[in-house]
């Protein structure tokens, strides 16, 4: 892996960065005031965000251990109910990497997952719900149904109302999360999500994982949802390359 962006003042060989590299690279801004809320995505060159129905198979092991990174680094997963159930989600686990930083920032051994659901139908006999290291979220609207939200916290999970009616609000849902302390927040999707923060303008900080590959098809873009009045403009922070993959963060201008 090497760096692009910011230029290095030395030319540097193209290494293996260690997690402790990365993490540094991908830490959160300090000092932190409020919450920052960061999305990871990956993409292919004719902007698909999966293929085969999941992102994996545009994935790489270098864009994983970037994925790995951000999670050790966050207090929160801010993840969409759809994805939940197409990717398999599974708690988050502790790693030995990370636990030195995350006792000295005050965090949680691993990060909770929080699950963003309108009608809560979800498998609440999953490990996410029944065996998590840290209690999983559910954030969804005053409206959603009480069976389902006791069927929830019967589960285990804590269920955090963040909209008036069926929906969720974007602002409310980083806010209720930042309220519990888990300011360091990572969105890791899906598209409608993803795009329902943007269309808020919540959205602080975007991962993107550029994939050297093309796919053709139909299959979803990063984000989804109608057309911005005003696109939303983000500048360009850090560019690193590894086997064509080109691992870039922007952050809102």
């Amino acid at each position: 892996m090497r760096r692009l962006f910011p230029v290095p003042s030395e030319p540097m060989a193209d290494h293996e960065w260690a997690l402790d590299d990365l993490a540094d690279a991908y830490a959160y801004p300090e000092p932190l005031e409020g919450h920052w809320l960061r999305a990871n995505m990956v993409s292919t060159l004719d902007g698909a965000a999966q293929h085969d129905g999941r992102s994996r198979g545009i994935s790489s092991d270098a864009d994983m251990r970037i994925f790995g990174t951000l999670r050790g680094l966050a207090d929160v997963v801010v993840v969409g109910a759809e994805t939940v159930r197409l990717e398999g989600y599974r708690p988050a686990r502790a790693r030995d990497a990370f636990a030195g930083r995350r006792a000295a920032a005050g965090q949680a051994p691993a990060p909770a997952i929080a699950v963003v659901s309108v009608s809560l139908n979800l498998d609440f006999t999953l490990p996410l719900f029944v065996s998590p290291l840290v209690q999983t979220l559910i954030l969804t609207g005053s409206a959603a149904y009480p069976d389902r939200i006791r069927a929830a916290e019967k589960a285990g999970a804590r269920v955090l109302v963040a909209g008036d009616g069926p929906g969720v609000e974007p602002a409310r849902a980083v806010a209720a999360l930042a309220e519990m302390g888990l300011v360091r927040q990572l969105a890791e999707g899906g598209p409608h999500l993803l795009g329902q923060f943007v269309a808020a303008g919540v959205l602080d900080e975007l991962c993107l994982t550029v994939s050297p590959l093309l796919t053709v098809g139909g299959a979803q873009r990063i984000t989804g949802g109608p057309d911005l009045a005003d696109p939303e403009r983000f500048a360009l922070a850090a560019v690193l390359e590894e086997a064509g993959f080109l691992f870039t963060r922007y952050r809102r201008s």
